[in-house]
């Protein structure tokens, strides 16, 4: 089940233009979390540039890192996979986002520590970001308590359907 809601979003047209030589930054999936690397693949093939998070320390942003495809891995905070220090650091044009649960406001519940949170913050205070979650549609539920500090999801892609709160 997993990897068929993994096929069916990567099957679905991807909801924005994406530009040759647009950055994309995606993630390696943890724990059952959705795999967006069908979806990365696809983007990739179409011309976008990937990246991949780096957690920096405790507090602090999200460094996105470019990677491709066959590129050695690193392993990270929690065992997480990312690219090696030496690749370079971008700022995304657009953000695939993992997630616990979320809500039809565009709100996400992550792990708590707000790393997504606070780079969509510090790359939305200098550029226009879109920020798209990826999950199940069994993570949906009905209202995500949110904060100040949280940042709002463009959209949300599940294996059922394309959800946009850029309008609301």
């Amino acid at each position: 089940m997993r990897k068929a809601a993994a096929e069916a979003i990567a099957a679905r047209p991807f909801p924005l233009a994406v530009a040759s030589g647009v950055s994309v930054s995606g993630f390696v999936p943890l724990k059952s979390e959705i795999n967006p690397l069908l979806l990365m693949r696809k983007l990739a093939e179409n011309g976008a540039r990937l990246a991949l998070p780096v957690v920096v320390g405790r507090d602090k942003p999200l460094i996105m890192r470019e990677w491709s495809f066959g590129e050695p891995l690193a392993s990270g905070v929690w065992g997480i996979r990312e690219p090696k220090s030496e690749a370079a650091a971008v700022d995304p044009d657009i953000l695939l986002v993992p997630l616990l649960a979320f809500d039809r406001n565009g709100s996400r519940i992550g792990y708590g520590a707000g790393y997504y949170d606070m780079t969509l913050n510090r790359l939305r205070a200098f550029k226009p970001v879109t920020a798209i979650g990826l999950a199940y549609a069994a993570q949906e539920i009905p209202v995500v308590p949110t904060t100040p500090r949280d940042a709002r999801l463009d959209l949300v892609l599940t294996e059922r359907e394309v959800m946009d709160f850029r309008a609301s």
